[in-house]
């Protein structure tokens, strides 16, 4: 078990900042993190040595998130409350503004895309780790990573939103 911890600590920055991603709020991040390694020391028993820790925990994360997501009857929106994360230095306003828009464009993604996204784009997971994070197969993510991308895009660019449905005959 101690070995399994110190295994883990340097995944810890990284889970709480997909963490943070997700539930866009600080404690619910926190807590979705303590969540995630809680279940990971309950199930070391499921852990192949060997294999990659980091993905696992992920799928640990991802499961864990999506259980909360389904208990919640009704989802807040959450505000960061000008706290982008832990941000280096001092910034130009214009680069702060960049970020917020940025964040509530993210927030504006469905859970699907916006997860995909993070993982590889934040995390830089690779599209076979991120499908075995996920439990989706690699072509899922692919396509979801493509529709984020592009949904994001336009968000970024002030295009309007449309939204068609294919008749089907």
């Amino acid at each position: 078990m101690e070995e399994f911890g110190t295994q883990v600590v340097p995944h810890i920055p990284r889970l709480r900042r997909y963490a943070r991603a997700l539930t866009r709020e600080r404690t619910a991040a926190d807590d979705l993190v303590q969540d995630t390694l809680e279940r990971a020391c309950n199930k070391l028993h499921l852990w192949r040595r060997g294999s990659d820790l980091r993905a696992w925990l992920f799928t640990i994360m991802h499961n864990v998130f999506i259980n909360q997501v389904r208990g919640r009857k009704v989802a807040a929106d959450v505000p960061l409350n000008d706290e982008i994360m832990e941000l280096p230095g001092h910034m130009a306003q214009a680069d702060r503004l960049e970020i917020r828009d940025l964040d509530a464009a993210l927030a504006r993604l469905p859970d699907e895309q916006r997860e995909v996204l993070l993982l590889i784009a934040l995390e830089q997971m690779s599209y076979q780790e991120t499908a075995k994070a996920l439990g989706i197969p690699i072509g899922t993510v692919m396509s979801r990573l493509s529709r984020a991308r592009e949904r994001l895009r336009g968000i970024m660019d002030g295009a309007p939103e449309v939204t068609t449905l294919k008749v089907i005959k």
